[in-house]
């Protein structure tokens, strides 16, 4: 497998202001960024660039109770917890793609798109989380007519494997990527999935933003599952934000690289097709608030506890020196094996960024509670 082909899935043309008090400087940077944006089209992309839209499973299948897919922790999430849904709505039936797919599809040639990123529900393919619960073909097949109806109009299918849409059975009976053994969980039930699938499919994407699953899911409860410490009053369901984030992460990550190792069936398959798999990554942009050092070392510090949390690992083998003096003995260590297992198992990184924040330095509190929110030492601000 290709060990440093970096490819940036959805390029997002950062166009910035210069950070000064003066409103007239201000606009004059915007009218050049609006004049930059308005002179774009295809001819401004190099050849082979790729211009697409993106989906979830969960907030665009609908069907929930149809085609034998089983529950997954955001419906029980947002089932149970309507009130932590701002308009109590849920992906019951979402924008229905389940039944109108051919639709989209047709929206988004009439567009003039070259590629569709969408993810496979775990819980519709394997309704309860592990091959020996049982194979859904139905769901297997709606996968398949969706990848012919792409193909058909022209479309490249971009297909993520997990979008933190885990099935409930597996949450009910380990606790989900809490579990040590989730990783192994993964692989051999993803790589059934992949292989059914893989015919048709050239481009493979594991996880989807594995930080907002554990930041969101494990250390501030705004996503499914929603625990975190309840020193914190979050109002989650239990949880702690001092070492659950840090232990997801783990996981997810020894799942991405068990799913691409040279010597798995899908990594196999991969190079027979001259296709392609690697991981989504997420991050913010940080600036130091000032010129002082101390600020400069925060903003080094928020990167490091984002984008180098994952980054590093699949480089390295192992986290950032700045996670590992700070978290200490509540930040997972990697065997030896699993580190070679880590470095480079990624023919491209995906990577999402939505918006830029402040960074700034917070002095160390003796006797402030652990947390992922924490640990870096960082106030952000700007957002």
């Amino acid at each position: 497998m290709a060990k440093c082909t970096l490819l940036l899935l959805g390029l997002l043309l950062a166009l910035g202001c210069a950070l000064t008090s003066s409103k007239s400087l201000k606009a004059k940077h915007l009218d050049a960024a609006s004049e930059t944006l308005a002179s774009l089209n295809r001819s401004s992309f190099p050849k082979g660039f790729l211009f697409g839209t993106a989906s979830s499973a969960y907030q665009y299948e609908g069907a929930a109770n149809e085609g034998g897919r089983g529950p997954c922790i955001w419906d029980t999430y947002m089932h149970k917890y309507p009130e932590r849904i701002t308009d109590h709505s849920t992906g019951d039936v979402a924008v229905d793609e389940y039944h109108r797919y051919k639709e989209d599809v047709q929206i988004m040639k009439n567009i003039g798109l070259d590629a569709y990123r969408f993810s496979i529900s775990w819980s519709r393919v394997i309704p309860k989380g592990k091959l020996s619960g049982g194979v859904n073909y139905e769901g297997i097949n709606y996968y398949k007519n969706l990848i012919n109806e792409l193909l058909a109009n022209g479309l490249t299918p971009f297909v993520t494997i997990f979008h933190w849409d885990l099935p409930q059975g597996l949450e009910d009976d380990y606790g989900g990527f809490l579990s040590p053994n989730m990783w192994m969980i993964f692989k051999i039930t993803q790589s059934f999935a992949l292989e059914s699938l893989a015919g048709k499919v050239k481009h493979w994407i594991t996880l989807n933003e594995p930080l907002s699953y554990s930041k969101n899911g494990y250390a501030t409860g705004k996503y499914a599952p929603g625990r975190c410490s309840d020193w914190q009053k979050l109002n989650c369901l239990g949880g702690d934000s001092g070492t659950e984030p840090y232990l997801v992460t783990h996981h997810q990550l020894l799942a991405h690289a068990a799913l691409c190792v040279k010597e798995s069936n899908v990594e196999q398959a991969q190079v027979s097709q001259k296709g392609s798999i690697g991981i989504t990554l997420n991050t913010d942009w940080f600036v130091p608030v000032s010129d002082e050092k101390k600020d400069r070392d925060a903003a080094s510090r928020a990167l490091d506890f984002s984008y180098g949390w994952f980054m590093d690992p699949l480089t390295k083998g192992h986290y950032p020196h700045t996670m590992r003096s700070l978290v200490k003995n509540r930040l997972p260590e990697f065997t030896k094996e699993q580190s070679e297992m880590l470095k480079g198992s990624f023919d491209f990184i995906g990577l999402n960024y939505y918006s830029g924040t402040y960074a700034i330095d917070v002095p160390r509190q003796n006797d402030a509670k652990p947390s992922y929110k924490t640990d870096a030492l960082v106030n952000q601000s700007g957002k």
